[in-house]
């Protein structure tokens, strides 16, 4: 049976491929899931209409996260460990600083925050956020003694 994905399905196809698959398997599983549609006439038309939503969409995300990205910049946040002579007795991981931000109203999820190594010592650092996969940005960190 011929279908068109209406999704990106692993290892299968990206979204608006016409591809062959057994008959079972899309009756089955890519047509009730949604994920494609059968390909005639009607279904190029309905892919077109769904790619030019899905773009609107992903501009729509872009220009949000553009918008957090320019107020991240002068931002910081302010964490308070326990130390003794500038070395931390933990560390300050994403989630901490996922938490810190969460408490000034500020939703980032520790997956999109890089750090290379958790943070070990008191100081300001400069980590980098990722908010959308073309959109990256800078926030400062004080890592301060309790």
């Amino acid at each position: 049976m011929k279908v068109i994905l209406r999704k990106d399905v692993d290892r299968i196809g990206k979204c608006g491929q016409v591809i062959s698959v057994k008959d079972g398997f899309a009756r089955n599983f890519l047509l009730p899931k949604g994920l494609a549609l059968v390909a005639t006439d009607e279904g190029m038309r309905q892919i077109e209409l769904d790619k030019k939503k899905i773009e609107h969409n992903k501009k729509i995300e872009k220009n949000k996260a553009q918008e957090l990205a320019d107020k991240l910049k002068v931002f910081s946040c302010t964490i308070s460990a326990e130390a003794q002579d500038d070395v931390l007795y933990g560390s300050v991981t994403s989630a901490d600083i996922s938490e810190a931000l969460k408490a000034e109203d500020i939703e980032i999820d520790k997956q999109n925050i890089i750090l290379e190594q958790p943070l070990k010592n008191l100081g300001i650092y400069e980590i980098e956020v990722r908010l959308h996969p073309e959109v990256t940005t800078k926030i400062k960190v004080w890592v301060v003694k309790k």
